[in-house]
């Protein structure tokens, strides 16, 4: 069975943003803002990860501090006088398809060190950016960027927030699904989608 990054219903990256304020409003810990600028910049982070996913599912990935603001930040659309303190990173990849639980628990929190910088106190706002590499046949990513600055003042989108718009993976903030680079697939989806909305709409007036 082909499991397609994301789901009928939801944004996949927005469910595992829940399941960390969960994790954290558990511990007494305020819950952090979900920023969609952030969001995309961690979805760029991931993308640029995408060759370094071995064969045990680990990574070793470290983008230059230029990467962030002279390449993820441009092509996200944000802001640049608004880009702002990145406070700690996760990120992690695996080759078959998880759940975002499961990829919170298997992949992403898997010792004290993750563990530490989830539960950090300077944190205020939380991006999350899922990706697969390869159309379909490749890893998956998910990489978490939090960031200690005041909520909804940084990682500011351009064109009324809507920033720029992303060709593959998801990112958290935006309520959107996830993109996929499998067009026949994507058309399919989007044609149901249409005649679900007609049905809903022949319903109520009917």
């Amino acid at each position: 069975m082909l499991h397609l990054l994301c789901s009928s219903i939801g944004n996949p990256a927005d469910d595992l943003v829940e399941i960390i304020n969960k994790n954290r409003t558990s511990q007494k810990l305020p819950k952090l803002s979900n920023s969609p600028g952030l969001g995309c910049i961690a979805l760029q982070y991931a993308e640029e990860c995408q060759w370094n996913c071995s064969n045990d599912n680990t990574i070793n990935c470290q983008p230059s501090e230029d990467d962030f603001t002279e390449i993820f930040a441009p092509n996200c659309g944000v802001e640049l006088p608004t880009f702002g303190t990145i406070s700690g990173h996760i990120l992690g990849c695996q080759h078959k398809h998880l759940t975002p639980s499961e990829a919170f628990s298997q992949v992403l929190i898997q010792d004290r060190k993750s563990l530490s910088i989830l539960r950090n106190r300077t944190h205020n706002e939380i991006g999350v950016g899922i990706f697969r590499a390869h159309k379909h046949k490749g890893p998956y990513f998910w990489c978490v960027l939090f960031s200690n600055n005041k909520a909804n003042t940084t990682f500011v989108l351009e064109d009324l927030g809507k920033g720029i718009k992303q060709k593959k993976g998801c990112y958290s903030g935006t309520g959107d699904p996830c993109s996929t680079a499998n067009t026949k697939t994507a058309g399919f989806y989007n044609i149901w989608t249409l005649v679900f909305s007609f049905l809903l709409l022949y319903n109520k007036f009917w």
